[in-house]
């Protein structure tokens, strides 16, 4: 028998869900985004027990801002949960800050829907959702999802190109520190199709929801499929018992490296979402199906025009 799902009510007090974050310092302008990230990095490096990243504290202080930037991510995406070391998450609040505003932020509210921009398509929940290719980590919503492993903490390869990686390296290392805590609570690694939620910290999104789809190593199976259903739905659940959420924004859950392939992962996610919208009408206004590239546009589009 599975083991129960970690209830929200149970960890929603011990990670401080329904206090608004509040930076320790000001967002920095680009030449102050420098500095903070070499300071930031000087006070990550000075804890490690090994330079098996190749640096040292004082080294820091030679490298360029792109190349300080790129090293502090590295670094947190290697170092586990718990405090940083004096001065580096006041640091880390004003580069973060800054980099949030240099990129700009999408409000999710101003989207046009797929009914305005895909007039001619059949879906049923086309004047609620939006079909939007952008950078997620720039939007603007209650909540986004975001497509984690089972140990629930991020990802641990540096620089790695995954959007566990980008939502983490962008909202700053609380996050990981909330997710930690949550494992904690529930004892045992997160379920495939579970879900749960934390604050965004330095993203523009309020919330993250971070949850598990299936991997595909083979053949595609009514399993996997039923999984990756379930992962969407958990989801809005979440989402919507969190309260005062009426804007979630998909990321395409099990698509990259787990392996999904994309076009039945495309009708699952506009078929889950409609059916949940119908089956719970006026719980949400927006729903964001979020892609990033041309090809993955292609797919949804396709999903979204052929006959039904």
């Amino acid at each position: 028998m599975a083991a129960a799902q970690l209830d929200l009510d149970t960890y929603r007090t011990t990670i401080a869900l329904d206090q608004p974050f509040r930076p320790s310092a000001q967002p920095a302008g680009p030449q102050q985004q420098e500095e903070a990230a070499r300071t930031a990095l000087a006070g990550l490096l000075r804890e490690r027990a090994t330079d098996d990243l190749g640096m040292t504290p004082d080294s820091a202080a030679s490298l360029t801002g792109g190349q300080a930037r790129r090293a502090l991510r590295a670094v947190l995406s290697v170092r586990g949960p718990g405090p940083r070391p004096e001065g580096v998450d006041e640091a880390l609040d004003a580069l973060l800050g800054g980099e949030r505003e240099t990129r700009g932020i999408v409000d999710a509210a101003g989207l046009a829907t797929i009914a305005e921009t895909y007039p001619s398509t059949g879906y049923a929940a086309a004047e609620s959702t939006v079909l939007w290719q952008g950078d997620i980590i720039t939007l603007a919503a209650d909540v986004v999802v975001n497509a984690a492993n089972s140990q629930m903490l991020g990802c641990f390869l540096p620089l790695h190109a995954c959007i566990d990686n980008a939502l983490h390296s962008a909202a700053g290392p609380r996050l990981r520190d909330d997710c930690a805590t949550i494992m904690a609570l529930q004892g045992r690694a997160e379920q495939t199709g579970e879900a749960k939620i934390t604050r965004g910290y330095l993203l523009p999104a309020r919330n993250v929801l971070h949850t598990v789809g299936p991997v595909v190593s083979g053949a595609l199976t009514p399993g996997h499929e039923r999984l990756l259903a379930k992962a969407y739905r958990s989801c809005l659940e979440v989402a919507t018992e969190t309260g005062d959420v009426r804007s979630v924004a998909f990321c395409s859950i099990s698509t990259g490296v787990f392996g999904f392939p994309k076009l039945p992962a495309a009708r699952i996610a506009l078929a889950t979402v409609s059916d949940w919208m119908a089956a719970h009408p006026d719980r949400l206004e927006r729903v964001v199906f979020n892609v990033w590239s041309e090809a993955d546009l292609a797919v949804y589009v396709q999903a979204l025009t052929e006959e039904r």
